[in-house]
């Protein structure tokens, strides 16, 4: 790792990459991985617990990430600094131009291991950074496929690396001088011993969430219904955006619940490569016992499964709750599987008081005819985003993608990370105390 981040360093000090061909390489990646989209799919689903389907559905997402990425070339622009308008501009001229922070040490997750790296590498490498990528040890496969296919497109060798495992990788790249700036996307705890080894380097994070929908008495209870099911059991609840509470008016209650119930039990859980699978497994074995003995602590505490709740080695059920004590962890923590409680409510005020109560603030989702009801709700909730009339789990790769409380620090989205991963550079020109115009010599108005 120490070696890797060296020969970036190195390169950086003596090579020059112009925009115009960081702009380029990006853009060839994006039509590269399109010729090549089903052996990524291939890997992704392969190594990861994604079903081939959902597999697909990232490599499209990565394509647009790259083309956006390609594009925010227009973010690396600057201003004139107003010396003009300052009484202590003198007879100065300036502007200020962004310059990439250095190396961007990327760390990224199994859930998403193609558009996640994407989301990193793109925009580090468009603002001229260069990039060592720490995939996760449970599919590094994709990320280093990835990487190949970036230096085949035209990315510098010495502008990228990636380092999968080994004793105290993560540490060695986290805790080396050279890197200026840390991505990672990950759970709380791990951000919180990065950021004690990091010490003052520049960090952004994206640490998932636990993520609320209300759903108010006016509301389309289908399409509340049916939404619910899709954010919640998507890539089997491994998704940071993932619908885990849910909070119904009481008169749409039972209507909804049966609905929820209905549309899980018909989802088909399976092989990751059949195409008739809605649900695959879990990452692994050890996470599907966790989920299960969260499930069970809320089925002790008084919680009762309308559906699922059974597991099979990797796989568990797509699962619905009610009745779950709001200190069980199901409720209180990020579940990232196949878990989805319903809750009802009768005030609006109650329903907010309860999504907010929690350590995270990712996004949310809100179910109402209402305007007025709808940007009041969105107001209150303190979350990064606020979806009306569908679930938490909506994102395009161009938003400004993060939240609030130990939901992450700073924002992703590829604009918007291409401004995290460069900084404002002032140049400022003295003139001199002689005014501009004496300058000229022997002009005059007349000649």
């Amino acid at each position: 790792m120490r070696r890797a981040v060296a020969h970036v360093h190195r390169h950086l000090q003596i090579h020059e990459w112009p925009l115009r061909s960081r702009r380029e390489a990006l853009e060839k990646a994006a039509v590269l991985l399109a010729e090549q989209s089903a052996r990524f799919a291939g890997i992704i689903a392969a190594e990861s617990s994604k079903t081939i389907t959902e597999a697909e559905r990232e490599v499209r997402r990565c394509i647009e990430t790259l083309r956006l990425s390609a594009a925010a070339s227009g973010e690396l622009v600057g201003e004139t600094l107003g010396f003009e308008d300052s009484m202590a501009g003198g007879n100065k001229i300036g502007w200020y131009s962004r310059k990439p922070v250095g190396i961007v040490a990327a760390i990224t997750p199994f859930n998403d291991p193609l558009n996640l790296v994407a989301h990193k590498l793109g925009p580090a490498l468009i603002g001229g950074n260069g990039v060592v990528l720490k995939p996760s040890t449970r599919t590094p496969l994709t990320g280093l496929a990835f990487v190949r296919l970036l230096l085949e497109a035209g990315v510098p060798t010495g502008r990228i690396a990636a380092i999968v495992t080994g004793p105290g990788v993560s540490n060695a790249l986290i805790t080396d001088t050279e890197v200026d700036l840390i991505s990672f996307t990950g759970g709380p705890a791990t951000a919180d011993r990065i950021a004690a080894a990091a010490g003052s380097k520049k960090i952004l994070s994206e640490l998932g969430g636990n993520n609320a929908t209300i759903v108010c008495a006016d509301a389309d209870a289908q399409a509340a219904a049916k939404a619910i099911v899709a954010g919640a059991f998507g890539v089997a609840g491994q998704n940071c955006l993932s619908v885990q509470r849910v909070y119904i008016h009481i008169s749409l209650f039972e209507n909804i619940l049966e609905q929820v119930t209905s549309g899980t039990k018909s989802l088909t859980t399976g092989p990751k490569f059949d195409r008739t699978t809605d649900v695959g497994p879990l990452i692994s074995e050890a996470e599907a016992r966790r989920v299960e003995e969260w499930v069970e602590e809320a089925k002790a505490a008084g919680g009762t499964v309308h559906a699922g709740g059974q597991r099979r080695n990797a796989y568990y059920e797509p699962t619905v709750l009610t009745d779950v004590p709001s200190d069980c962890r199901v409720i209180r923590e990020e579940v990232f599987g196949p878990v989805v409680s319903l809750i009802p409510f009768i005030q609006v005020s109650d329903a907010i008081h309860e999504a907010n109560n929690t350590a995270y603030g990712l996004q949310a989702g809100v179910f109402t005819q209402s305007v007025d009801v709808a940007m009041a709700v969105a107001d209150r909730l303190h979350v990064g985003a606020v979806v009306i009339n569908e679930t938490s789990d909506v994102r395009i790769d161009s938003m400004p993608f993060g939240g609030f409380k130990k939901s992450g620090v700073g924002r992703e989205g590829v604009r918007h990370a291409v401004r995290e991963m460069t900084e404002p550079k002032s140049t400022i020109i003295n003139l001199g105390e002689q005014p501009r115009w004496q300058s000229l010599g022997g002009l005059t108005e007349t000649s």
